[in-house]
């Protein structure tokens, strides 16, 4: 049936006829309202224009800033020690142009480098009393001959009484310190490698009254004092009265940090008022401890970050012949050494002399590590003669 005007109530479509009302497009379903950001619900205004794009975030490649971080580190301490390196070598150099052309004369050459061949250094303190009467003197108070072994990482210091009594060459039977009296570090090398039949490779003079400043420049040393000692020498005071009331120079046993002036003084003790059978031997023992500590400090990280402020300093209260590289390879030596042997000559006390102990020969053969270390071993000698296995450090 035909609605009025004429119009049908269908539309014809191909896929047939459909009935009832013409089905029309509906609404778009509206979209959730978007979560505006902030607490008080209000959204941030950017201002005219297209709106940015987000961005994609940004992936932090860790081996490429590790590796730029490493490379950076190993430069830094390459230039670092380079001008330490070369500071460093100009204070060899003027430790070189101090010792005397005639103490070359008696060294026998190495037959390699230091870094891989032993050999023999001799370690000589020149007289340090505070005292006028002996400021002129030429003594070598402190004679130790420090003896590398590369092959088996050990270093040996051999520690020689100054009073042994001994043949000087072109001179004749005498303290063994009077060598460098009357002839000079060429003389005393001379007749320490007569006696000890050791032939000496290079010489280290030691100022001592300028070595407390070495000490200081490095920070000080470590000593490990055995026991108390009290002793009175060198008073510090000017007048008579007040060094009768001073009670002398005091140590606590145990670890100690000590300046320059401490260990040098540590170093000199001769006679301990609390322990009489103290003497020139255990003076010896002293001088080996403060000279080992300073070693190790010289080899330590804290000195080679200092070494291009103080690497010129390091080398004035010294004489020698060693380059930079032999030093190098000294303190090298020392880091990998892991045993240190300390050894030390005796005899029989003659009053002020030291008849040497047969038993001396025995001891050089540890030094050569031709023999195994003994401890001294009780016999008739006032001093006996022995070596002892130390720590590194």
């Amino acid at each position: 049936m035909a609605s009025p005007g004429g119009e049908k109530p269908y539309r014809l479509y191909r896929g047939g006829r459909t009935k009832g009302r013409v089905p029309t497009v509906g609404r778009p379903e509206k979209a959730p309202p978007r979560t505006r950001p902030g607490r008080d619900g209000r959204s941030r205004y950017r201002g005219p224009g297209p709106k940015p794009s987000a961005r994609r975030p940004r992936h932090i490649r860790w081996g490429r800033e590790i590796t730029i971080a490493l490379v950076l580190v190993i430069l830094f301490f390459v230039v670092w020690g380079a001008l330490g390196y070369l500071v460093f070598r100009g204070g060899v150099a003027d430790a070189n142009k101090r010792l005397p052309q005639t103490a070359r004369r008696a060294l026998t050459a190495d037959k390699g480098s230091l870094f891989s061949t032993p050999s023999a250094i001799l370690l000589l303190g020149t007289d340090h009393s505070l005292a006028a009467s002996r400021a002129g003197d030429r003594h070598s108070d402190s004679i130790t001959l420090l003896r590398t072994d590369p092959d088996h990482h050990r270093l040996y210091y051999l520690s020689i009484p100054r009073d042994l009594r001994v043949e000087i060459p072109g001179y004749g039977a005498a303290k063994i310190n009077t060598a460098f009296q009357v002839g000079g570090p060429r003389l005393a090398a001379r007749t320490v490698a007569a006696y000890t039949d050791i032939p000496v490779n290079h010489i280290v003079i030691v100022n001592f009254a300028e070595f407390k400043d070495l000490i200081d420049a490095v920070g000080g040393i470590d000593i490990v004092v055995p026991g108390r000692i009290q002793s009175k020498f060198d008073c510090p005071y000017g007048t008579a009265a007040r060094c009768a009331r001073w009670p002398g120079w005091r140590f606590s046993p145990g670890k100690q940090h000590m300046n320059g002036q401490r260990a040098l003084i540590y170093s000199r003790v001769r006679k301990n008022l609390l322990n009489p059978a103290e003497s020139d031997i255990t003076r010896g023992e002293r001088n080996q401890q403060v000279l080992q500590a300073l070693m190790s400090k010289l080899a330590s990280f804290s000195t080679f970050m200092r070494l291009p402020l103080i690497g010129g300093d390091l080398m004035k209260p010294l004489a020698t012949d060693l380059s930079a590289n032999d030093f190098a390879a000294l303190g090298w030596a020392k880091f990998r050494a892991g045993r240190t042997i300390h050894c030390r000559l005796g005899g029989i006390s003659t009053g002020g002399d030291i008849t040497p102990s047969e038993d001396n020969a025995k001891v050089i053969l540890m030094v050569l590590g031709k023999s195994a270390v003994q401890p001294p071993a009780p016999s008739g000698d006032t001093y006996p003669p022995g070596c002892l296995i130390g720590r590194t450090g």
